[in-house]
């Protein structure tokens, strides 16, 4: 562990990240996990070409799987990328010691990246929460990614990140997901020296307004993400006007399935099943269940979605 006293050390320059996004966790009719299923989402990630993927997330349903499915999930994402894209193992849970042993074994299993979402069940001082994040970031030798997620409240402050860097050089990533952060996002990197990579969550609702402020990526859910890694290419080149048409075609999905996190699954899952991905928008219970008149609406944003994904594909 890194002196408190010490500044980052110097490693090499983060590699822009682009789109890498949630896998979802595909359940069958008995809302076991679907294996065959989700190798196709792995494959389908493999197949747009992003460089990275992210599994068991807030996105995957991590909260209503057992620690087996949570490890079983990351095993077939490595078995499936073999390597053409690198794997981001999210070991969330309210216990430090739980997640860090939950870190290495993710690693023992091939994964390229420990992601970890800082617990936000109840309140805890800033100083125990730097704590836990040490003790589970220095458990494995990967760079590793820390995203907070607290709708109910602050997340955490520039001098906060620039403390946790200092302490331990495997913290590399950051991801947050609220309203209006260009000015944070600079104070962080001003507190990091640019050391740490700031991704934006929130399905990538607030991606052209980051990318010229220095974001690496954005980490979405998998069924957009072949739209959005072209959008950021293209914000990313100054194509700014072929940027805001592409991404304006799918916003409303974007908008209408973050009104809740059961609600997105949905939408999500019920997005790929259009797609010919899953066989089902199978949520595990308790899940969001929409009235007829939700569904159609949803069924009508996934259309516009797939002509979007047809015009986007189509020759010059």
């Amino acid at each position: 562990m890194m002196a408190e006293s010490e500044e980052p050390q110097e490693q090499a320059a983060l590699p822009v990240l682009g789109v890498v996004p949630v896998i979802p966790a595909p359940f069958d009719t008995g809302q076991e996990l679907d294996e065959a299923a989700l190798r196709r989402l792995v494959a389908h990630a493999v197949r747009i070409g992003v460089r990275a993927i992210c599994l068991p997330a807030y996105g995957t349903e991590f909260y209503k799987l057992s620690d087996e499915e949570r490890f079983r999930i990351v095993q077939i994402a490595v078995e499936e990328a073999r390597g053409r894209v690198a794997v981001f193992a999210q070991c969330n849970h309210g216990s430090a010691r739980v997640a860090a042993a939950a870190a290495r074994r993710n690693v023992a299993a091939g994964a390229d990246h420990i992601s970890i979402a800082i617990p936000r069940q109840f309140a805890v001082p800033p100083a125990a929460l730097l704590d836990y994040l040490v003790s589970v970031l220095d458990a494995v030798e990967v760079p590793c990614l820390v995203q907070d997620f607290n709708p109910g409240g602050p997340t955490v402050t520039p001098d906060f990140i620039g403390e946790l860097r200092r302490r331990t050089p495997n913290f590399r990533y950051l991801k947050l997901e609220e309203p209006c952060m260009a000015p944070k996002i600079r104070a962080i990197q001003n507190a990091t020296g640019h050391s740490v990579g700031i991704l934006e969550g929130w399905g990538g609702m607030y991606m052209l307004e980051l990318i010229p402020v220095g974001i690496c990526g954005l980490m979405p859910g998998l069924a957009l993400a072949e739209i959005l890694n072209r959008v950021f290419e293209l914000r990313l080149t100054g194509l700014t006007a072929e940027a805001f048409q592409l991404f304006e075609k799918v916003l409303p999905q974007i908008i209408f399935s973050l009104q809740t996190l059961e609600l997105y699954h949905y939408c999500e899952k019920s997005l790929l099943q259009a797609m010919g991905l899953l066989p089902n928008p199978i949520c595990r219970a308790p899940a969001y269940e929409p009235d007829p008149d939700t569904a159609r609406f949803v069924d009508e944003l996934n259309a516009r979605v797939l002509m979007a994904s047809k015009e986007f594909r189509a020759p010059v």
